[in-house]
């Protein structure tokens, strides 16, 4: 008899800081900027299968966060990022963009993500409150979304677990969130792991 308890999670992308930590995690600064970009659902299945023991994971949704970049100011970075969130929402993804904030020393000062992790924090914390899920999966390294995790764990625990990903790297592994004085189930991802799930498409076109 099975006696596997089936449950469904949603998986939160901080698109930058996942695609940052992963080639921190397991590539050189010096490799192409394709290594690092993964497959949305192919790392939902995939945490899909890992489930913690005596669950049956189903997936609800993958909602993946990122800054957008101005047209007028960056029209090939803009190509880029539209055809990249082109393939996530095709692909099943729910994308969720804010605008990219420019300083007015730009370009010699880089664009800044703004108001893409706390649409992330938002989203994690309302759906458990609205029992949408059973269990919030967060794809992040960024400490700043840690309040969010802390206040679903404390208010929602018994009906919403809160899971992280993490990367199994010497260079990252300390980095993984962790919500203080409880063991926070994480999914770890190692190289192998990660060379099944890579997203090796240009598509800012070819690199020179």
């Amino acid at each position: 008899m099975d006696s596997l308890i089936t449950e469904t999670f949603t998986l939160f992308i901080d698109a930058q800081n996942f695609y940052n930590m992963a080639r921190r995690a397991f590539f050189s600064p010096s490799d192409s900027s394709v290594f690092g970009q993964a497959n949305p659902m192919a790392l939902a299945n995939l945490i899909g299968s890992r489930p913690p023991p005596g669950i049956r994971r189903v997936l609800h949704e993958v909602r993946i966060y990122t800054g957008r970049p101005d047209s007028a100011k960056e029209p090939k970075t803009h190509s880029a990022h539209m055809k990249q969130c082109d393939a996530w929402a095709r692909a099943g993804a729910k994308v969720i963009t804010r605008p990219l904030r420019y300083l007015k020393d730009w370009p010699n000062s880089k664009a800044q993500q703004k108001g893409v992790d706390v649409a992330l924090a938002i989203d994690f914390v309302a759906f458990a409150v609205d029992h949408v899920h059973n269990a919030s999966v967060l794809a992040s390294l960024d400490t700043d979304l840690i309040p969010a995790l802390e206040f679903v764990h404390l208010r929602c625990g018994t009906t919403c677990r809160v899971e992280v990903v993490g990367f199994d790297s010497p260079q990252t592994r300390k980095n993984r969130l962790n919500i203080p004085g409880h063991s926070t189930w994480c999914y770890w991802i190692n190289k192998a792991d990660f060379d099944s799930i890579a997203d090796l498409t240009k598509y800012g076109g070819e690199e020179s």
